[in-house]
């Protein structure tokens, strides 16, 4: 079952928090809401043997990222220096911002 709503945007720094790549952050790339996935900047790199199409672009192996399933990151703060849950503030305006629960700082 696909979740339309991703808690990750692009542009966000996140940390993995389980499997192969746990522990490691890095920038949200992508985001996939109607798969629920993210490609993350250097995590679940995968290797794909491409064949040449043209004399200007040859074949050879290719190292990329993958996609990996939403719920294995967390939003990162700068702050913390780890993992975090954010909450959402409505400021005077009416612009949301989120806000790390631990520390209360804007992310």
């Amino acid at each position: 079952m696909a979740q339309n709503k991703l808690h990750v945007k692009k542009g966000d720094m996140v940390v993995v928090i389980s499997g192969k790549d746990k522990g490691k952050k890095g920038k949200v790339l992508q985001a996939f809401p109607k798969e629920g996935k993210v490609i993350v900047e250097g995590v679940n790199i995968v290797t794909k043997h491409r064949k040449a199409t043209s004399p200007q672009k040859p074949g050879g192996i290719i190292h990329q990222e993958a996609p990996i399933y939403s719920s294995k990151v967390m939003l990162y703060c700068e702050n913390c220096g780890r993992g975090v849950r954010y909450g959402v503030k409505v400021l005077e305006n009416g612009e949301k911002i989120r806000y790390c629960k631990r520390c209360n700082e804007t992310l």
